[in-house]
């Protein structure tokens, strides 16, 4: 790989004119927001790194996966590679998985060159802005957070490197949203079993595929880190938490330490959400950090939300269409593509060919009995193998050729939901809706209605068998 972490690959796209770096000292508010809303809408869709913010001194760099161009890099291949090509790319290094990671000694960790444990002050170390107007306070919104399961805390596989948003609500604690499905909710839950605390750290400024595989929907027993490395061809550096046991990037730029308290909620929210609308206020956990490790002159990482499309549209788009597509392919295998880019899959299309009648509206079932698809995808369109599912004109045009809405178009009420979504009602519950646009097939076999008949000499050994019964013997 052409980079080793977010500083090297920061160079990388400076060297292929897709990193801008803003030298003039700029306001923390409203100007941070305003460059990442504006990033993803200029051409070519660069990152930003912004060096002078006034009353930090801290650079932070935003829209660093806010482009397909920049998102082609991090696959190392060329910038101008279509969306399509990266996906199919990224199926065939997806099978590498898994690429153990290798461990460095913590005296050689490049996130352990400063270490602060008394007088714990996230504002002298972060630059904190608020990412949308009205959101509660400031926000991490793209951290990689650690955790294991108590029950279970030698298994590596099994621990998590999940993205969950942050909101800092003192200078040593902040609140996490750890939503049921989570796989650190597994793990928080089990702690609250023993009333323990867990263990949690929190990853800031990571090498840019590590962020990828931080918001990928993969099995609840399978290693980010180990999916991380094959997509790079090489392992990943890790290096042990201070607290805890924990696995983490060794070469992230900064990394919080702390505990998920048991048991203690604390209002969380509004924050401005991936479905371009703030999400309400709602009881959430509190963490108490207890550590902050840092690289010499660190960079501080954060990620825009909005209106489609920012860097989190580009983020989220084939880390969860490829996940969807291998789960289908598998039991699915006329299977082509899946394009689940559209509000981390709310609204997907499937493209595969049809063995009989009715194949389209079994694999729209089968995506949402996956672990994403259930409380994620609430519209599926499903597309003939001919059509590409990443191009919307040809999309379009199955959509109103091969649809019939009395037989096609079919609800799924009272199912799991996204929270997040604002349509959701209540909360977590949605009706899915599924649309057919594939070409009709015949069925295997015609219908026959033509009743069978008594086989001959049927009621001559229906007299013999009574007979038998009766005696309790043998003929």
């Amino acid at each position: 790989m052409a980079y080793r972490d977010l500083r090297e690959f920061l160079d990388l796209l400076e060297s292929e004119n897709q990193l801008v770096r803003i030298k003039e000292e700029v306001m923390p508010e409203p100007d941070l927001s305003a460059i990442g809303r504006s990033a993803p809408d200029v051409e070519n869709a660069p990152a930003v790194l912004v060096e002078n913010i006034k009353g930090y001194k801290t650079p932070v760099v935003l829209n660093v996966h806010g482009s397909w161009q920049n998102h082609a890099l991090m696959l190392n291949m060329p910038k101008d590679t279509p969306v399509k090509e990266q996906f199919f790319e990224l199926e065939k290094i997806w099978d590498r998985y898994p690429i153990k990671p290798v461990w460095v000694d913590k005296k050689e960790a490049p996130v352990k060159e400063v270490v602060i444990e008394d007088d714990i002050n996230l504002f002298d170390v972060l630059p904190l802005f608020r990412i949308n107007e009205f959101d509660a306070g400031f926000y991490l919104s793209k951290a990689l957070i650690v955790s294991k399961d108590p029950n279970k805390p030698e298994s590596y596989d099994e621990q998590n490197a999940g993205t969950y948003r942050i909101q800092v609500k003192g200078k040593d604690k902040v609140g996490i949203q750890p939503l049921p499905f989570h796989d650190i909710a597994v793990h928080l839950n089990h702690a609250e079993e023993k009333n323990e605390p867990l263990p949690i750290a929190i990853c800031l400024g990571n090498d840019p595929v590590l962020s990828f595989m931080a918001s990928t929907p993969i099995e609840y027993a399978q290693s980010e880190y180990d999916f991380a490395g094959a997509l790079k061809g090489e392992p990943i550096e890790l290096t042990k938490s201070e607290n805890g046991n924990l696995d983490i990037p060794a070469r992230s730029e900064i990394v919080l330490e702390g505990y998920i308290m048991p048991r203690e909620r604390e209002i969380e929210g509004p924050f401005g959400e991936f479905p371009g609308s703030y999400s309400g206020a709602r009881l959430q956990p509190v963490v108490k950090i207890t550590k902050i490790t840092h690289r010499q002159n660190p960079v501080f990482e954060n990620l825009y939300l909005g209106m489609p499309w920012t860097e989190i549209d580009y983020l989220m788009a084939l880390n969860t269409s490829l996940p969807l597509y291998k789960q289908l392919k598998r039991d699915f295998p006329e299977v082509e593509a899946v394009n689940a880019m559209y509000t981390h899959g709310i609204g997907t299309i499937v493209s595969t060919k049809s063995r009989f009648g009715g194949y389209g509206k079994a694999v729209a079932m089968r995506l949402l009995s996956t672990p994403h698809g259930m409380p994620y995808t609430k519209i599926v369109i499903i597309v003939d193998e001919f059509v590409d599912p990443f191009n919307l004109e040809q999309v379009m045009w199955a959509l109103t050729t091969r649809v019939r809405p009395d037989k096609d178009v079919f609800k799924v009420p009272y199912a799991p939901g996204m929270p997040l979504d604002p349509s959701s009602e209540p909360a977590g519950m949605h009706t899915k809706l599924i649309i057919d646009a594939t070409t009709p097939v015949a069925p295997d076999f015609a219908r026959d209605t033509e009743l069978l008949g008594v086989p001959e000499k049927a009621n001559e050994w229906l007299e013999t068998i009574r007979n038998l019964v009766k005696e309790g013997g043998n003929k």
